[in-house]
């Protein structure tokens, strides 16, 4: 978080109003109250105003219109982060598997969203063998981070990536999702390269045996600062 005399960030802005939003749709759910009702929603508006304000040219009512009509029922309305999984997948030479993403042109691990029916491990195998045409087999979970605070996204995400041994197939980029895929060393990459964190290092010594364990976020001493005692500035 920003000191008070560092100017905001992009990636604060949309955290505090995804945060604000995610109360207000959780409360919209649960709530029956029409004075609650009306309190929520203006929080909705407060928080569409703070995401208009990102510099990423969003429109505040329109925010608020999708926000409104993702609300659910109770237990089924608890706004809760989307889930993404991704396979760092080696092979006897020790390179690693890549796709160029048709939405983006960045070259990444195979990656995509948790599907309902499927463990993790399980969406990791699908995802590398519809985006490749690769088979592989989990090995161990390899992070477990916050996208958000990564900075790598602009929704809010928890992103899971297991290391996976390739056993079989032959490459096949899928044709809506890559515009390409292959085997890469270490040091001949595509460009352009996800540049986000330090998921390259971590990916080529998990696929070399490093045997590290899992890394996931550090816990902050405050996630949001306390408010001043009263009578103090």
């Amino acid at each position: 978080m920003s000191e008070p005399d560092e100017p905001v960030t992009e990636v604060e802005l949309l955290r505090w109003a995804e945060s604000l939003a995610g109360i207000a749709r959780t409360g919209l759910a649960f709530t029956e109250s029409l004075y609650e009702r009306e309190r929520y929603e203006e929080i909705l508006h407060v928080a569409a105003e703070i995401k208009q304000h990102s510099g990423r040219g969003y429109d505040a009512a329109a925010q608020v219109t999708d926000w409104m009509g993702d609300v659910g029922d109770r237990t089924a309305g608890y706004v809760t982060p989307k889930c993404a999984v991704g396979a760092v997948v080696g092979n006897d030479q020790g390179e690693i598997l890549l796709v160029q993403r048709a939405d983006s042109g960045i070259w990444l691990y195979p990656t995509g969203w948790a599907d309902v029916g499927y463990s993790p491990a399980e969406v990791a195998v699908k995802e590398v063998s519809e985006e490749t045409g690769i088979l592989c087999e989990p090995e161990r979970l390899l992070t477990v981070i916050d996208g958000f605070r990564a900075g790598f996204t602009r929704i809010p995400l928890y992103s899971m990536v297991f290391l996976c041994r390739a056993t079989g197939g032959e490459l096949k980029g899928h044709p809506l999702e890559t515009t390409d895929v292959g085997w890469f060393a270490r040091d001949a990459l595509p460009d352009p390269l996800a540049g986000i964190g330090e998921w390259v290092d971590q990916a080529f010594s998990a696929i070399d045996g490093d045997g590290a364990p899992t890394a996931f976020d550090s816990v902050r001493d405050a996630i949001w600062p306390d408010p001043p005692a009263p009578g103090t500035t």
